[in-house]
């Protein structure tokens, strides 16, 4: 297993998480200027995207098949025990939530991001703790 892709995916998926934390201010007020929606926005979108860049490595170094889309990654991690189903549910909402940010610009709700990037990271960082859990489980093997 290419274990160090896969952590070096995971560190810079921490390193997104830190810096979201780092800028997020504590009043959907403050959040308002510009260069601080952008900067969150680009950041949260980074995290996810390494999250299911995890996922992609995952499905491909433990030969659980081929998948079709982003979501069959999901399913096959969960049916192979390395998620539990709350985590891929979670990571579910989460890249939908990328697929707004990337592609409706204009229908981005400022309230949403704002909601995700001061109270969902938590679910981007047990998604994290699982994936370094089922690393520990693989190289105990």
């Amino acid at each position: 297993m290419d274990r160090e892709r896969i952590l070096a995916r995971l560190d810079a998926l921490g390193g997104y998480l830190r810096e979201l934390r780092g800028i997020v201010p504590p009043s959907f007020a403050a959040y308002r200027k510009v260069e601080v929606r952008r900067a969150c926005e680009r950041l949260a979108q980074l995290a996810i995207e390494a999250a299911l860049d995890v996922c992609a490595l995952l499905v491909r170094e433990l030969r659980l098949g081929v998948p079709g889309e982003e979501d069959d990654l999901l399913t096959k991690l969960r049916d192979a025990g390395v998620l539990s189903p709350a985590a891929v549910e979670n990571l579910r909402r989460m890249k939908g939530f990328r697929n707004v940010l990337v592609h409706e610009y204009t229908a981005i709700d400022d309230r949403i991001v704002y909601e995700v990037v001061s109270n969902r990271l938590g679910d981007l960082e047990g998604f994290a703790a699982e994936v370094r859990a089922a690393l520990a489980r693989e190289g105990g093997r």
